[in-house]
């Protein structure tokens, strides 16, 4: 008898299909604290005066601070679809940077599963979810494109 596929049809109907947009709003005070949290100090991160000297003429948010923000209902709903594999681990991030971003930019995420591959691991089948998220800034220039894995075991 052949083995069940973790594969549901509520994953598959989610393949290819764009969330509902996420906006949000960056925060002079959520950039420093971020910083500040992942200990970078960085004065284009938190100095003003340092930062309206340099390149950008105002401080910016570190790359890393967009994993903070913008799949957070979709990785929700990922994470709540019923599967025979319930536990879910964070499986990688690769992100590409375009524009930084500054206090006062709005940023819209999109994301997408763009794929779904079921594995044998040593301790029984993974499931590997691979979603992609660009963010856009209100001038509608691409800020970054991230892809993340989620692994379902």
């Amino acid at each position: 008898m052949a083995e069940e596929s973790a594969i549901t049809e509520e994953l598959r109907s989610l393949l290819g299909v764009e969330a509902e947009p996420e906006v949000f709003e960056v925060e002079k005070g959520h950039i420093m604290k971020f910083a500040e949290a992942v200990g970078d100090p960085n004065p284009l991160w938190n100095d003003m005066e340092y930062a309206r000297g340099a390149r950008y003429g105002s401080i910016i948010a570190p790359p890393i601070f967009l994993i903070d923000e913008g799949l957070t209902k979709f990785a929700d709903k990922l994470m709540n679809i019923k599967c025979p594999l319930p536990r879910t681990l964070n499986g990688g991030t690769e992100i590409e940077y375009y524009q930084p971003m500054k206090p006062g930019d709005s940023i819209t995420t999109v994301a997408k599963l763009v794929d779904i591959q079921e594995k044998a691991g040593g301790s029984g089948k993974l499931l590997f979810l691979i979603v992609e998220v660009n963010y856009q800034n209100q001038k509608g220039e691409l800020v970054a494109k991230c892809r993340n894995t989620f692994i379902r075991r």
